[in-house]
């Protein structure tokens, strides 16, 4: 047999090897918003079932909290410094190294089903991608017009089922090689928008607003100057610009409402991911898959009068982490290590054998088999401000196991209102009490400081080139929110 045949054949033999990858990415989801992670009355089987069969990583976070940066994060295992993309309008840069490249080098066969959301007026298929469904910007919870490899079509219906129906067609082919799968959800996106059969089902729980939404006092001034925007509680998303709930009874009624409809559009991704599973375990393909269910970043629902994302409080960087994939992990493993959205993309190409290119992130598959030494014991967070959603400044920060520096790089002349914070999570893990100013504290704080510069240069974040924080404006087009 001529050497180049058996070769060829052994490389064959390698490529069939090697797991499948099914990786699902929700939109805003909170690292609690699942009945695995202890919520209260929220259930989720399917992602349970995903956490019982195989790992949940009980502190995964995200390095930029912001749809398209840290899209591109996972996807690349860059900060957003690195890759360039520090915005919801920036695409995903074609001439970096990215997972989706690797793996189609490799054999894989691969697709792209969802929300994509980098690239905000282009829906063209993306390099790395054998077949590609997606469309254009945010995409609606109902009635959207997909490009499918090139061809626009419009399906009808509701988000989540369509992507769903997608994703388990594409699944159901013959695939004579491993693939790889991408699924982008719409959901818990705002405007939060349960299907009709579960719009009311969460209408008989109370929802109260948490307790740190009325205590702001030793937060920053652009906390307190957030909270009549699109991203405060008192902004127009609950129909009303009043100044405290105290005047406005119905508010809370509006609030509950808000997070009864998040909470029920992920009701609607868990009958997804339920799907997904039920496919690949009728085609055979379930315990030789790496099934990743995650998101890109959390979501403040009214923690220090907050909504959305950006900022660095733990609703908002803290995501779902859950991995099934049996020959590696064992059922029921928590992981309490700090893992990052940017280790996504070296952990998947370490577990399929395939050879690690330079990112800022590690592989977490020490961690589920047991050899892991020396894990990180602190990371870097940065968010840029956006001159179009100006309700947060620029965000540099810091956290370890027990602490979190937040820095406000930006002043105007009023050193409150870039006032930073620092938070003992051993003791406060609500982040209730800043602790700034404490002189306990002190020491701590001038390590965090240094420790966040070393991060930055270890990252290549230095020099820092943020934009110019033009401070919060309230008067936007109802069109700004994202």
């Amino acid at each position: 047999m001529p050497w180049s045949v058996l070769l060829c054949g052994l490389a064959a033999a390698a490529v069939e090897d090697r797991p499948n990858v099914v990786y699902v990415v929700t939109d805003d989801q909170r690292w609690d918003a699942m009945s695995c992670a202890g919520h209260p009355f929220l259930k989720t089987p399917h992602m349970d079932r995903l956490a019982a069969e195989g790992a949940r990583f009980a502190n995964a976070f995200v390095t930029t909290s912001l749809c398209s940066p840290s899209r591109a994060s996972s996807l690349c295992g860059l900060y957003a410094h690195s890759h360039g993309v520090i915005n919801n309008f920036t695409d995903f840069p074609r001439e970096i190294p990215s997972l989706q490249n690797q793996l189609q080098a490799a054999g894989y066969e691969t697709a792209y089903i969802g929300k994509w959301h980098m690239g905000e007026d282009d829906d063209a298929p993306r390099p790395g991608f054998d077949y590609w469904a997606s469309h254009k910007g945010q995409g609606n919870y109902y009635d959207n017009e997909f490009n499918i490899n090139g061809v626009r079509q419009r399906l009808p219906g509701y988000y989540t089922h369509r992507v769903t129906e997608l994703a388990t067609q594409w699944l159901r082919r013959p695939h004579d090689r491993p693939f790889l799968l991408i699924l982008g959800h719409k959901a818990p996106h705002t405007p939060f928008t349960p299907e009709e059969a579960y719009r009311h089902i969460f209408d008989d729980v109370e929802i109260p607003y948490p307790a740190s939404a009325f205590q702001l006092d030793g937060k920053p001034d652009w906390v307190k100057e957030r909270l009549v925007t699109w991203h405060g509680i008192y902004g127009p998303l609950f129909g009303f610009r009043e100044k405290f709930p105290d005047e406005r009874p119905e508010a809370v009624a509006d609030f509950a409402r808000f997070v009864r409809s998040y909470l029920a559009t992920i009701v609607s991704v868990d009958d997804s991911l339920g799907k997904v599973l039920q496919t690949l375990e009728e085609t055979g393909q379930l315990d030789h898959t790496l099934v990743i269910f995650a998101s890109d970043n959390g979501m403040l629902l009214g923690e220090y009068g907050m909504t959305d994302k950006r900022t660095m409080h733990e609703a908002s960087i803290r995501v779902p982490l859950l991995v099934r994939y049996p020959p590696l992990v064992r059922p029921g493993t928590v992981v309490r290590e700090m893992v990052l959205n940017i280790d996504l993309t070296p952990s998947v190409l370490d577990i399929c054998g395939l050879q690690p290119f330079k990112t800022h992130g590690r592989s977490w598959k020490p961690l589920l088999d047991g050899s892991a030494t020396d894990w990180r014991k602190s990371w870097y967070y940065e968010y840029n401000y956006e001159k179009q959603f100006p309700y947060t400044p620029n965000v540099r920060g810091v956290r370890t196991d027990r602490y979190k520096y937040v820095h406000y790089p930006h002043g105007d002349g009023r050193p409150d209102r870039h006032r930073a914070e620092l938070y003992d999570l051993q003791n406060d893990p609500e982040e209730r009490y800043n602790r700034i100013d404490d002189p306990a504290y002190a020491a701590v704080l001038q390590q965090l400081q240094a420790e966040l510069r070393r991060l930055q240069e270890e990252t290549g974040a230095l020099p820092d080139r943020m934009p110019l924080d033009e401070g919060v404006k309230t008067e936007l087009p109802e069109a700004s929110i994202r």
